[in-house]
C-alpha cells in the first residue's frame, strides 16, 4: 500500500443534493397526503346529506309528510309543507333536519333539469302563518327540493366543491328518490 492513497468519501455537495431530494420528497407526499384528506372531507359531507336526503324521504313516505330541501351557498336545512296553512316552514323539534353549514372552503352547486340554480347565502326567512290571514303570498316560497308523501322527488344534480384544492364530489337524485353518488367526471 502506497502511502497516497486516496480515502474515498462524500463530498458535501453530494449530501446536500441528497438532503434536497428527501425533502422534496417528503413534503410532495405530505402535500399529496393533505389532498386526500380534503377528498374525504368532501365525501364524508356528500354521504352525510345523502343520508339526511334518504331519511327524510322516508320519514315523508311512512308519515305522510310533504318535506323539502333549501340548499345555500354553504350549508342546507329541511323544512316541511303545511297543508292547513298552505305554507312551508322549518321542521321544528328535530334536531336531525335543523339548519347545518358545510365546513369552511366548501360549497354546493345545484343543477335542475341541467340548469344551474343561483343558491343564497342565508336561509330564507319563513314566516308563522296569522290564524286569520287566508290570502296567498305574492312571493311564495318554495324548497330546492321536494321529497313527496308518494315517494316522488325532485330530480338533481349536487356538487359539492372545495375551492381551494379544486376538488368536487358529486351526488345525483332521480324522481323516484333514488340517490347516486358519483366519482369525479372527466
Amino acid at each position: 500500500m502506497s502511502m497516497h492513497q486516496k480515502s474515498r468519501g462524500f463530498t458535501l455537495i453530494e449530501i446536500l443534493v441528497v438532503v434536497i431530494i428527501i425533502a422534496t420528497i417528503s413534503s410532495l407526499t405530505l402535500l399529496s397526503l393533505g389532498l386526500a384528506g380534503d377528498d374525504r372531507e368532501l365525501d364524508r359531507e356528500r354521504r352525510r346529506l345523502a343520508s339526511l336526503i334518504e331519511v327524510a324521504q322516508d320519514e315523508a313516505t311512512m308519515q305522510g309528510r310533504e318535506l323539502g330541501l333549501e340548499l345555500l351557498q354553504s350549508g342546507y336545512r329541511f323544512v316541511e309543507f303545511d297543508p292547513f296553512s298552505a305554507q312551508w316552514s322549518e321542521v321544528r323539534f328535530d334536531d336531525l333536519f335543523r339548519l347545518r353549514q358545510l365546513p369552511e372552503g366548501m360549497e354546493f352547486e345545484l343543477y335542475i333539469e341541467d340548469k344551474r340554480v343561483m343558491l343564497a347565502t342565508d336561509p330564507e326567512l319563513l314566516e308563522e302563518p296569522e290564524e286569520n290571514d287566508m290570502s296567498m303570498a305574492v312571493d311564495e316560497y318554495l324548497p330546492h327540493l321536494h321529497l313527496s308523501a308518494s315517494g316522488e322527488s325532485t330530480a338533481f344534480e349536487l356538487r359539492l366543491t372545495r375551492a381551494a384544492n379544486r376538488q368536487e364530489v358529486f351526488m345525483r337524485g332521480d324522481i323516484l328518490g333514488n340517490i347516486k353518488l358519483d366519482e369525479a367526471e372527466e
